[in-house]
């Protein structure tokens, strides 16, 4: 795959990152469910999608790095608010929460494409 179409892909994988995630909370309080679940497969969900366009691999596998990826990533964003760096410009942690979700995505399907073509 071109590096143009993965940056435009990756671009799209943020942009509904950072869009949904108010939808995703609205979701999980009309549900009553925690909001990290709700979360964690909303950000799964477009994961899956993303896998089965642009990976391609056999489904389990796509299903798999969908999941660990949106788990990892959603849990290294909120190691990554509880370090407080950003205090000055975000007081709640919450946009820093989101974008750090979205870049250690993008980071870790990078990585994953990287290995994916160079084992062949």
């Amino acid at each position: 795959m071109k590096p143009q179409i993965r940056i435009l892909l990756y671009s799209i994988l943020f942009f509904l990152y950072l869009t949904s995630t108010s939808v995703l909370l609205l979701l999980g309080e009309k549900l009553k469910t925690d909001p990290y679940i709700t979360l964690g497969c909303g950000f799964a969900f477009f994961n899956l999608i993303y896998a089965f366009l642009a990976l391609k691999w056999k489904p389990l596998l796509n299903i798999l790095f969908a999941i660990g990826i949106a788990a990892l990533a959603l849990f290294l964003a909120l190691k990554f608010t509880n370090l407080h760096l950003l205090l000055n410009y975000d007081p709640y942690q919450v946009k820093t929460a989101i974008f750090a979700n979205a870049v250690f995505s993008i980071i870790f399907w990078e990585i994953v494409y990287q290995v994916k073509i160079r084992r062949g």
